[in-house]
């Protein structure tokens, strides 16, 4: 998973762009968003560890926003702040679950202590500093298959190669990227993970390359990219798939040449980091349809590494089951109990379609929804059929037509699945493994056909 960021939400340019560099200068990893809706969609694809936002916003309040996002993830602390506050704001504010509430001007300082008594020690923001991906989770695995991958990567680890990681979502690809960083010799070093598929267009470059001072509308300083930010130890392009074919052959060049060009810029800046790129298809049939280039493939396939997916290694599957049952029992003070053996059989035949990911959120849920000592069957909410997704007793949940064309099975799956996830986006790509970006390009499409 990437390092837990600070989502930053203004619809003013300046004040966003200050608080980004303040922030980036406290050694945290920033991403910003215009408005509330900018802000959500954000928030959906990635894994922020605080948002700061303006109360005071067209279109959506910085109150609507924050009312939004708990529902999303009711424990992340939100930062308000306005120049418009009030006594009545404030306290509104505060019983919707802000965690704090700032007034502008606002100092560095001010923000730092917020930040501070938002992120105690025992739960601290994760950052671009030496060491940040030694705290990411070990690989728990018995798999022959997986063991081989793990001695490969640590021996190639203290190389500069690069690598390409492959595999389903939800296998670990990410955790597989950080167990490379900390064997590798920039392991002190920061490690940097970016989600390409996140990345908006207009500002692609600036993020990855940096951006000099009054280089564009809104460019108030000089910003550092997160090739630059990476340093000697790890950049990660996390679904190096999604990125558009002109970025793509930015990438090529900064790969070959060992060296960045910000946005605005007269001098290359030199970079040191290894790059690892991860993707959740396979380039090589990316290529073939036009969709990656063919010259940043072979870029990056210098040492390819597949995960294989949970279905075939279900000798795993009892191993991770009884680390995410204990896990979650930790985290909510619960006893841990037994997971009886019905219940065991039924998640080793699951398909778990979502890999890993989706069997610790079965665990949690088992976890939080379960009564007693033993964990029964109906408290997983799978039923045994479900591990052969196209078995004779799923087909009645999509029924199969004739002559309905591929496009509109695809679009009764798609639709079928945003409805089991109760139109939980980030889920539902995960469970039908495509990209977000991609499920959000369906959507448009089968909108613009009505």
């Amino acid at each position: 998973m990437q390092n837990k960021s600070i989502l930053v939400v203004d619809d003013e340019v300046q004040v966003r762009t200050m608080l980004s560099s303040m922030l980036n200068r406290f050694g945290h990893i920033v991403d910003s968003a215009s408005d509330g809706a900018e802000a959500l969609n954000k928030f959906e694809e990635n894994d922020y560890g605080l948002v700061i936002s303006d109360v005071v916003m067209p279109e959506m309040s910085g109150i609507e926003l924050l009312d939004e996002v708990k529902k999303i993830s009711p424990n992340i602390p939100v930062i308000m702040i306005t120049g418009h506050g009030t006594i009545n704001t404030a306290v509104e504010a505060m019983q919707k679950g802000a965690f704090d509430y700032i007034l502008k001007p606002f100092s560095s300082k001010a923000i730092e202590k917020a930040i501070e008594r938002a992120a105690p020690s025992k739960h601290p923001l994760e950052k671009n500093r030496p060491g940040s991906a030694t705290k990411v989770k070990k690989i728990i695995t018995k798999d022959e298959n997986l063991l081989n991958i793990l001695k490969t990567a640590k021996n190639v680890a203290p190389s500069n190669a690069t690598v390409l990681i492959q595999g389903e979502s939800g296998t670990g690809k990410e955790l597989l990227a950080s167990f490379i960083h900390r064997h590798g010799k920039g392991n002190n070093d920061p490690y940097v993970a970016i989600n390409c598929a996140a990345l908006p267009d207009s500002l692609a470059e600036s993020e990855l390359f940096g951006h000099e001072k009054g280089s564009f509308t809104g460019a108030a300083v000089r910003k550092m990219g997160k090739f630059e930010m990476a340093g000697r130890g790890t950049i990660v392009l996390d679904e190096i798939s999604e990125m558009t074919l002109p970025l793509q052959a930015k990438i090529l060049r900064v790969l070959q040449e060992k060296e960045v060009d910000r946005v605005g810029g007269k001098k290359t800046v030199p970079i040191q980091a290894r790059v690892i790129a991860i993707s959740n298809i396979d380039l090589k049939k990316a290529v073939k349809k036009g969709r990656f280039r063919e010259d940043l493939f072979y870029r990056v396939n210098v040492v390819a590494l597949t995960i294989p997916p949970l279905r075939q290694r279900r000798g795993d599957i009892s191993l991770l089951a009884e680390h995410f049952l204990h896990k979650h029992c930790k985290n909510n003070n619960k006893k841990i109990p037994k997971l009886s053996d019905k219940a065991m059989s039924i998640l080793l035949k699951h398909d778990w379609r979502g890999n890993i990911r989706e069997l610790e959120n079965t665990m949690e849920r088992a976890v939080l929804l379960g009564e007693g000592d033993v964990i029964l069957p109906e408290s997983l909410y799978l039923e045994e059929s479900d591990f052969d997704e196209f078995s004779d007793n799923t087909k009645k949940n999509i029924p199969l037509q004739a002559g309905i064309t591929v496009k509109n099975m695809e679009k009764k799956l798609i639709v079928k699945t945003l409805k089991d996830v109760d139109d939980n986006r980030t889920q539902a790509a995960e469970l039908l493994g495509i990209s977000i970006r991609t499920l959000r390009n369906k959507l448009r499409e089968y909108r613009q056909e009505q």
